[in-house]
């Protein structure tokens, strides 16, 4: 093979990106393709809000005409400043079973980080923790999710090659719902909810969620999520572009929000039905037919629900406030005939967000890998 790197940039070329892992795993049963549009638009400096605070860079590995792998690199700057670090990224990452084309991809990404000035990269990551993030190490015979990566195995071996080691893990579990909420559970949910004076509300629009709480919903993600591997506090217009991506999407009787006395926001549960089967089918694309793959997933029968964001302030985080959400949420997962949700990823030493589930029948059955290395 004659491999030669080249960087791409421009709507055009972002769109053979994109491709090229959707081709990539096209017989593969368990990979789930993003969606061209929305992929491209995460990468695109004019779409994606991120780049107030990041910079990136993107590669494309050809054996003469031939894509054969991708890669991207990103510099968080607001992260770089929190955490005193001169890190880069690495994400949006695959390639063919070949060496020579891991190689050169990693050394073209590795050479520009250091010509930035950086001192280690890190990844796969995204721009921020809303992007997949994590290479999965285990779970390869696993449906996969629409907010998580999936790679083949041979990667694992090629990135470790390269000089690449653990920098930290996170783990998922398959929730089963049961016939009913555990007592115990529902106890400690009564508990709490007249010791802290706590109460859960539900809508009827998504209008009028999205003006009381959609600003919130985040901002409470924001406080919630401040301490955790390699977080990106979003920004005002971060806030604005997921809360109209993301909120319009969900059934609202799968959203739990959580207010005290004062009226103030404190724990929120989104869930989705699996998009899983319908990006499948969609094969990237919304037109002429995956929107009514999506449209039917949202709001036809499922048996697979995604939990797509949990979070409590962070002065609620030990008081048992999470048995609210799913106090509430159990009772609406039973009716829709839910048999199991994707916990989606958790990073391993959250004792906080796993004690959760000790009330339910689970089973951990993926885990994924960031990795690093010093430039």
């Amino acid at each position: 093979m004659e491999i030669t790197i080249r960087e791409i940039s421009g709507k055009k070329a972002l769109k053979k990106y994109v491709q090229f892992n959707i081709d990539l795993y096209k017989e593969n049963p368990y990979a789930v393709p993003p969606l061209i549009f929305d992929e491209v638009g995460t990468l695109s400096p004019d779409k994606n809000p991120a780049f107030e605070f990041c910079e990136s860079v993107y590669y494309m590995a050809y054996d003469e005409e031939k894509p054969v792998g991708r890669i991207a690199g990103i510099i968080n700057h607001k992260v770089n400043e929190k955490c005193g670090k001169k890190s880069a990224r690495f994400g949006f990452v695959d390639f063919i079973d070949n060496t020579e084309v891991s190689s050169a991809l990693f050394n073209a990404v590795e050479k520009w980080a250091r010509e930035k000035g950086m001192e280690e990269i890190v990844g796969p990551l995204g721009f921020t923790d809303m992007d997949p993030e994590g290479m999965l190490i285990e779970g390869y015979d696993q449906p996969g999710t629409m907010v998580a990566i999936y790679n083949y195995p041979y990667y694992v071996d090629h990135i470790t090659r390269l000089g690449y080691e653990k920098d930290n893990d996170w783990v998922e579990f398959k929730i089963y719902v049961p016939e009913e909420i555990p007592e115990k559970y529902k106890r400690i949910s009564d508990i709490v909810q007249a010791k802290y004076k706590l109460k859960v509300l539900k809508y009827n629009s998504i209008k009028k969620i999205v003006k009381d709480y959609g600003r919130k919903i985040f901002e409470l993600i924001n406080q919630a999520y401040a301490d955790l591997y390699g977080y990106s506090a979003l920004s005002e217009k971060q806030i604005d572009y997921y809360v109209k991506m993301y909120v319009p999407m969900v059934r609202l009787e799968n959203v739990s929000l959580i207010v005290n006395e004062q009226e103030e926001l404190v724990g929120v549960g989104i869930a989705i039905p699996s998009m899983t089967k319908a990006l499948q089918k969609a094969k990237g694309k919304l037109f002429p037919f995956g929107f009514i793959h999506i449209l039917k997933a949202l709001r036809g029968k499922n048996d697979v629900v995604d939990l797509l964001l949990v979070a409590l302030r962070p002065d609620y985080q030990n008081t048992g406030a999470n048995a609210l959400l799913f106090s509430d949420l159990v009772p609406v997962f039973i009716k829709n005939g839910y048999k199991y949700a994707e916990s989606n990823p958790e990073l391993e030493e959250n004792g906080k967000v796993q004690s959760q589930w000790q009330y339910f029948e689970n089973v951990q059955h993926k885990r994924r890998r960031a990795y690093k290395k010093r430039l």
